[in-house]
């Protein structure tokens, strides 16, 4: 049997670089701490928060298409309630396009900044990239 592969559906939009690096931070943990559970994720923020500082737009309308085909191969669908979640377009969307597959949909609270470790996911990763 196959490990099913699970979308991880956050806000990311927002006017402001610091709300979108932090809704981009948020993911990344969650997504982490899935994973450690042994889940397959595939988190849309995760994996294209860094695309986007090359010039690409940040919003739903442009990652549509994208996130869409994503959504078609991942089995289920989890989002991640952060501030901002129940007003967001694209989540609200990836919701209804999950349901409307059949897919099913449940709801995670944000994971603390600092892992089961005593890790800071974040400041570990920026570490990392400065070698």
């Amino acid at each position: 049997m196959r490990t099913p592969i699970i979308y991880l559906a956050s806000p990311y939009t927002h006017a402001d670089p610091a709300v979108r690096q932090a809704r981009f931070d948020a993911a990344c943990r969650a997504a982490a701490a899935l994973i450690r559970q042994g889940m397959t994720i595939f988190s849309p923020i995760a994996h294209t928060h860094a695309i986007t500082q090359c010039g690409l737009p940040v919003d739903w309308q442009f990652w549509e298409p994208h996130d869409r085909r994503f959504l078609e191969l991942c089995d289920e669908l989890i989002v991640l309630m952060l501030d901002g979640w129940k007003e967001s377009i694209g989540v609200r969307a990836e919701i209804d396009i999950a349901l409307a597959s059949g897919k099913s949909v449940s709801l995670l609270d944000p994971p603390p900044r600092v892992d089961n470790e005593g890790v800071d996911c974040v400041e570990a990763q920026q570490e990392g990239s400065e070698a």
